[in-house]
């Protein structure tokens, strides 16, 4: 059986961090594909820095070097608002012999229960929990208010990855001037600066 994880997010811009997770849990859980799946419209975000053309272009040139990874539009192409419970039948119906994985944060295991509809996701996928070496998670730690979830979780010790590995303060640099290189992908960064995307000023 194919396994087949699942990594979403904004991307905005995608960052080595990503990409270092990704790898990471891939090689620790065996997967044999990562899909990383852009969000068109996050119920949470109702907003994004760049529209999804730009976050689509860089996505790929971020995943082109690695045969492992692929891009998916499963939430681009579709209306919104788009929920992880929604968002994990479409991708089994693209793969209906595969077992998914969905790839999240320590942090998001912890406000797990705050999702919407969370029971349908852990029967849709198994949860490849990256924990960092900080975080005080455990695939238990729920038993009591989401039953068998605990039977569905997979902890994934992950590289211990500081605050400032995040979009938000990539951005941030990018708009004090500051230097981003080895933060993101070369090619991200190309296209970044060509496209003026953050307000970044190339004069």
């Amino acid at each position: 059986m194919q396994r087949i994880g699942i990594l979403g997010g904004t991307f905005d811009p995608p960052h080595i961090g990503h990409l270092i997770l990704a790898q990471y849990t891939a090689e620790s859980i065996g997967l044999d594909k990562v899909l990383f799946v852009p969000a068109g419209e996050q119920p949470f975000k109702p907003s994004t820095r760049s529209g999804i053309s730009h976050r689509l272009a860089m996505l790929q040139l971020a995943t082109q070097d690695n045969p492992q990874f692929e891009v998916s539009r499963v939430d681009v192409d579709r209306p919104g608002p788009h929920y992880t419970a929604d968002m994990l039948p479409l991708v089994q119906a693209q793969f209906p012999d595969a077992q998914l994985y969905f790839l999240m944060g320590g942090d998001n295991l912890r406000d797990f229960p705050t999702w919407t509809r969370p029971r349908e996701i852990y029967q849709h996928a198994r949860l490849a929990v990256m924990r960092r070496s900080d975080e005080d998670v455990s695939a238990d730690m729920h038993d009591e208010t989401l039953l068998g979830l605990s039977d569905c979780v997979d902890i994934v010790n992950t590289p211990l990855l500081s605050i400032w590995l995040s979009s938000s303060h990539i951005v941030e640099r990018l708009q004090r001037g500051l230097q981003v290189r080895y933060l993101v992908p070369d090619a991200v960064l190309a296209y970044v600066h060509d496209h003026n995307l953050y307000k970044v000023d190339n004069s």
